[in-house]
Formats: C-alpha cells, sequence, structure tokens
C-alpha cells in the first residue's frame, strides 16, 4: 500500500500565500512524477502543477507564474507554493504520485492523497 499525505491548507486572504506540502510511504520502489490537482465544488477535479522524478514541471495556465511546485521526488515529497491567490484558487487539493511500488514495470499506479482545503476569502 502506498500513502499520501498532504498539509498545509486553510483559509488564506486574496492575495496571500499558501505552502501544500505532500509525503508519500509505504511500499514504494519508485516515483515516476509527483503532481497537485485541486478540484472546487460542482467543477471536475483539474491539473494545477507536476513534477517528474527528472524535474521537468506543468502547470495549468490559470496558475502558471503565481504557484511553483517543488520537491524531491526520490524522498517521495512534493510541495506547491501557491503565491497571489485568488478566490478561484478555493477548492480541495489533491496529491497524486505515479509510483512504481516493485522490480516489475507491471507494479505501477497512481495514488491520491485525501485532500487539503484552500479556501481564498476576504
Amino acid at each position: 500500500q502506498v500513502q499520501l499525505v498532504e498539509s498545509g491548507g486553510g483559509l488564506v486572504q486574496p492575495g496571500g500565500s499558501l505552502r501544500l506540502s505532500c509525503a508519500a510511504s509505504g511500499r514504494i520502489f519508485s516515483i515516476y512524477a509527483m503532481g497537485w490537482y485541486r478540484q472546487a465544488p460542482g467543477s471536475q477535479r483539474e491539473l494545477v502543477a507536476m513534477i517528474t522524478s527528472g524535474g521537468r514541471t506543468n502547470y495549468a495556465d490559470s496558475v502558471k507564474g503565481r504557484f511553483t511546485i517543488s520537491g524531491d521526488i526520490a524522498k517521495n515529497t512534493v510541495y506547491l507554493q501557491m503565491n497571489s491567490l485568488k478566490p478561484e484558487d478555493t477548492a480541495v487539493y489533491y496529491c497524486n504520485a505515479d509510483v512504481r511500488s516493485g522490480a516489475s514495470l507491471r507494479h505501477r499506479n497512481d495514488y491520491w492523497g485525501q485532500g487539503t482545503q484552500v479556501t481564498v476569502s476576504s
């Protein structure tokens, strides 16, 4: 089993900053990529940012220039620095990991954290 635990969510004012963290543990042979997704009420879950084991990053257009993903994939950790937050950023943020759990390449699955609430409001 693989577990992902997010932390750092909370209430912040528009224009403020927040830093999310995620730590993965369990049967992990290696991690190909980790990322952050978010889901607002009534909306589809969407990719926010992703980082690969090689350090390549991807961002949603809506957060590019404001959010920064970082971390050490080899150590099963990832962070999301969120600056210039807007009310539209309000959502549950989920950590995701593309995990290889064994020597066989067949043992590769996506895992999700429980989510952490981010609320941007005055």
